[in-house]
């Protein structure tokens, strides 16, 4: 007879917040955590990506993929993993990898889109990705409509940027809450993408409110 493993338990520590305890005891039970370790990912995050290519197949060998707030590396390692080369930058230092060029900086400086530009012009031969990602997600104030106004912020920022840098057909996917993309973002997008889709992940939380855009088939207007 099978039994459901116990929970570990985490003791509140002095001088440790009750959110921090929160999050330990979260990802002590966590089995995506468990699993990522496993498997050599840097993150759970890896699944989210995992998950997502197994319903659409968007990662093949030869892609050049740029991936917008990628530390700590997780989905730069399942991009490589399938034979894609990737651009990724993020505000956090990232342990290098094979195939993977990245920057160490905050993609909503004025002059990072230039930069990510030039450098996808040494990997591809018309200086175009296929695949644009982004898990970026701003710090959250617990104002829902502030923290929605930041986020979508976030997301239209990636959403103009891979206008400018996607081939013909390929792919953006964003994170994404609450209601994901909405209003006039969402009308922009159906001119420029053929199909377009909000995905939740087995490997996200139930309880997270994230969800991910997943935006195919881009054209150039």
């Amino acid at each position: 007879m099978s039994r459901n493993k116990p929970k570990t338990k985490v003791k509140t520590a002095k001088g440790r917040k009750n959110s921090s305890t929160r999050w330990l005891q979260r990802q002590l039970n966590d089995p995506y955590v468990a699993k990522a370790e496993k498997a050599g990912y840097r993150g759970r995050a890896a699944f989210k990506l995992i998950e997502i290519d197994e319903k659409i197949k968007f990662l093949k060998p030869g892609l050049n993929v740029i991936d917008l707030g990628a530390a700590p590396g997780g989905w730069c390692q399942v991009a490589t993993k399938k034979g894609c080369k990737v651009i990724a930058i993020d505000l956090l230092p990232m342990d290098e990898m094979a195939n993977v060029t990245t920057f160490e900086m905050d993609f909503m400086d004025d002059n990072a889109p230039d930069i990510l530009k030039e450098e996808l012009k040494k990997i591809s031969d018309d200086g175009l990705a296929d695949i644009v990602l982004s898990d970026m997600a701003p710090n959250t104030t617990g104002h829902k409509q502030t923290d929605h106004l930041r986020i979508m912020a976030v997301v239209e920022a990636a959403y103009y940027f891979s206008c400018e840098v996607l081939k013909e057909d390929g792919v953006f996917i964003a994170k994404v809450f609450q209601g994901g993309a909405q209003g006039e973002l969402l009308k922009e997008m159906k001119k420029s993408f053929k199909t377009i889709k909000h995905m939740k992940p087995p490997a996200s939380r139930k309880e997270s409110a994230e969800q991910y855009l997943v935006a195919m088939g881009f054209r150039h207007k």
